[in-house]
């Protein structure tokens, strides 16, 4: 029966060549994509910034009301069509996106190199992605064996496979697939699909390609039971992240310690987590996840 461990564990993301978390503070933060810097809304950041004045390219202006929206406002030439950016040997396209965010979520970058571990030394592993978006977790599980990758947004798809062609890898054996994930997994488990891992990233609210609506308070029960069908004694690995809730990571802990009764491994929970550049090295939390390993 595989085991839970209740200590909640920090997985802390690092800066690299192409991204730093430069300072955070009075609900801001300001990070650096490449040869830019920007801006952005960061609530968890309830402390004061390090640094006495920030220079920025772009600032992220939140809306006013409770339901999101805003604009980017900006100080310097950003390419509208994005920039080149890479993360160990996966390179992709950022750009400033409607939704605050730059194309990809950096914190994301200690689970890519996670799940990579989980699966070292495979080169036939069948991975999901499901809630894949712009695809740089798909393209770092691409070098383990083929992937499924699932997003509602055809537009998002799209620039996964953009992505896959800038990193010289639309070779690779890579499913590129607009669908509601939720009914994608649940066609799956009918199919008798089996795989070696899947991380899945649900937003907290959702729409798919025709119109389904995604509440996660509601359909992450099912769709991680769903997974869990996916997986056999064989497989190596679930991760789960979310994001913007009221909600422990202890909870998602127990989701999948009931769900994954009977199976070998162990189950983790607890925060991501990007730390900040300079001698501090603050740590500002960015979501909270559990996963399920199993190293056969």
């Amino acid at each position: 029966m595989a085991q839970l461990i209740e200590q909640p564990h920090l997985m802390a993301g690092e800066g690299w060549a192409d991204y730093g978390l430069v300072d955070s503070g009075h609900g801001r933060k300001l990070e650096r994509y490449g040869r830019y810097r920007f801006i952005r809304p960061e609530p968890q950041a309830m402390w004061s910034p390090h640094l006495p004045e920030w220079q920025a390219d772009g600032e992220f202006v939140p809306g006013s009301d409770e339901d999101g929206g805003g604009r980017w406002r900006f100080t310097g030439q950003v390419p509208d069509e994005g920039w080149p950016m890479a993360w160990d040997d996966v390179r992709f396209t950022a750009s400033c996106t409607p939704f605050r965010h730059l194309g990809f979520f950096p914190d994301m970058a200690p689970v890519w190199s996670w799940m990579r571990d989980q699966l070292a030394g495979r080169d036939d592993a069948q991975t999901l992605n499901l809630f894949g978006y712009t695809g740089v977790g798909s393209l770092a599980l691409s070098a383990h064996g083929p992937v499924a990758h699932v997003d509602a947004s055809k537009k998002s798809v799209a620039q996964a496979r953009d992505n896959a062609a800038m990193a010289g890898v639309s070779e690779r054996p890579i499913r590129w697939l607009v669908d509601d994930a939720a009914k994608f997994a649940a066609r799956e488990v009918r199919r008798e699909r089996r795989y070696d891992g899947i991380i899945l990233d649900p937003p907290k609210f959702g729409r798919g390609p025709n119109g389904e609506t995604w509440r996660i308070e509601e359909g992450l029960g099912p769709l991680v039971t769903d997974c869990r069908r996916l997986l056999d004694g064989d497989s190596r690995f679930l991760f789960l992240t979310v994001y913007a809730v009221r909600m422990s990571s202890l909870a998602l802990g127990g989701l999948l310690a009931e769900t994954f009764a009977g199976m070998p491994g162990i189950i983790e929970h607890g925060d991501l987590s990007v730390r900040e550049e300079g001698e501090a090295g603050r740590l500002l939390p960015t979501a909270i996840f559990a996963r399920w390993s199993n190293p056969g």
